[in-house]
Parts: C-alpha cells; sequence; structure tokens
C-alpha cells in the first residue's frame, strides 16, 4: 500500500500546474466533452506511466543495490528542484483535433508526458518500490486526481488553487523522499 499511496499523492501534487494540467483545460474548452477527454488522459497515462515503471523497474537489474539506491535518491531531490520551476503553456492546437476529443487528448497527452516530472517520478517510485502494477496504479490515480477536475470545472478551478503552494508540497515530499531513501 505505501507504494500506492506514495506513488498516488506524489504525482497528484506534482501535477498541480503541470502542462498537461493546462492541456486538459484546453482540451475541455476546446471540445467540451469530458468523458471523452477523461478517458484520453486515462489510455494515454496508463501507457506512459506503465511503460516508465517498466523502466524503472528493469533498470534496477543493472545496477547494485547500493548504486540503486544512490541514483533513486538523488533523483528524488532533482524532481523536488524540478517541480518548483513553473512549467509554461504550450500551443497544443494540431490536425489531431479533427479525429475528435478521445484521440487528441490520447496522442497530445502521451506525448506531453514524455520527459514529463510525473513520468520521471513514476520511474523513479517504481525502480525504488520494484512494483510495476502497483506504482503504475498510483501514478495513474494520481495523475486523474489532479485532471479530472481540471477537465470538469475548468476554468473556476484554475482560478483557485493555490499552485505555488501545491508546487512546494510536491516539492517537500520529493525531497523527504530523497534524504530518507539516501540516510536510510
Amino acid at each position: 500500500m505505501e507504494a500506492f499511496f506514495v506513488s498516488t499523492t506524489t504525482v497528484a501534487l506534482a501535477e498541480i500546474g503541470d502542462k498537461t494540467q493546462l492541456l486538459s483545460l484546453f482540451l475541455a474548452a476546446r471540445f467540451r466533452a469530458p468523458i471523452p477527454i477523461i478517458c484520453g488522459i486515462l489510455v494515454a497515462t496508463l501507457l506512459n506511466h506503465g511503460l516508465s515503471a517498466w523502466l524503472g523497474v528493469w533498470i534496477t537489474e543493472f545496477i547494485s543495490p547500493q548504486t540503486g539506491k544512490l541514483l533513486i535518491g538523488i533523483s528524488f531531490i532533482a524532481v523536488a528542484l524540478w517541480i518548483l520551476i513553473p512549467d509554461k503553456e504550450e500551443d497544443a492546437s494540431s490536425n489531431l483535433n479533427r479525429y475528435g476529443a478521445f484521440v487528441a487528448t490520447l496522442v497530445l497527452f502521451f506525448l506531453a508526458e514524455i520527459g514529463d516530472k510525473t513520468q520521471i517520478a513514476t520511474v523513479i517510485l517504481a525502480a525504488q518500490y520494484q512494483q510495476f502494477f502497483i506504482v503504475t496504479l498510483g501514478s495513474t490515480v494520481g495523475m486523474m486526481l489532479a485532471n479530472v477536475p481540471v477537465v470538469l470545472f475548468g476554468y473556476q478551478l484554475m482560478q483557485k488553487l493555490p499552485l505555488n503552494a501545491a508546487r512546494y508540497a510536491a516539492s517537500i515530499v520529493f525531497m523527504v523522499l530523497g534524504i530518507m531513501t539516501l540516510l536510510l
């Protein structure tokens, strides 16, 4: 349960104010079709974070436990610092819009997650916990917790979220995880 809880919490916190949340807002305004958008986010996240968790578990087969512990601890701290840098909105318009809300969301969300903080966090969490399924499930639930309200409530919600407070909370969680990994 720890792997699920930590994965859900850290990804949900890290996602607040992230570019994929801005993408969710854009898609909700563009298509006004919440169910296909939510389904697209779910499928894209399962694919992206599933691959990330697999990579995290796979990598640990090739490095010593001590090296792995050091790399995981440093990676948590690096993500903690990275979270403090706000994302900028990117232009999400493309020819994908003609394929509808689900396909546009699936493709754009999957691509937006490549190299994103939450994807890197999923790799690190899977490497730490060695639980592919649980980390994938937890990080996906965290992603959905952060993005579904944006799709459903959109602009009103984004105006009320304390983005800096959420960013600092996520940073603190990753920093504590990094320090604990290095010290324990």
